[in-house]
């Protein structure tokens, strides 16, 4: 039994061209809309559509990511790459540096 995503293409394009129709022809949105296909790149669409958000709601917002496999591995390879401590690369990312030793220690890096 496979698990079902959401799609986040339609799901985007729907927010675009309803909230904000004069960032539906910019070619760098255009180009992460034919390409999100993990969750750094839905992170990174977000951040180009809405711009950064408040300190409060951006709490608030981070209580709900979850993150695939495949992200976990490019924040870490991101982390080993820049030689960055786990406070530098959580605050990159905005997550937890708790949540950055976690995945360490699972995937052993």
């Amino acid at each position: 039994m496979s698990m079902q995503h959401p799609d986040y293409q339609c799901i985007y394009t729907d927010i675009i061209s309803e909230k904000f129709p004069e960032k539906f022809s910019d070619p760098l949105i255009q180009k992460k809309l034919q390409s999100l296909f993990t969750t750094i790149d839905i992170l990174q669409l977000d951040q180009l559509i809405f711009g950064d958000m408040e300190y409060t709601s951006e709490l608030e917002n981070q209580r709900l990511k979850s993150y695939d496999k495949n992200s976990v591995l490019k924040i870490l390879e991101y982390q080993k790459k820049n030689k960055l401590t786990n406070a530098q690369t959580a605050a990159h990312f905005k997550m937890s540096r708790n949540t950055l030793a976690k995945w360490k220690s699972l995937f052993q890096v």
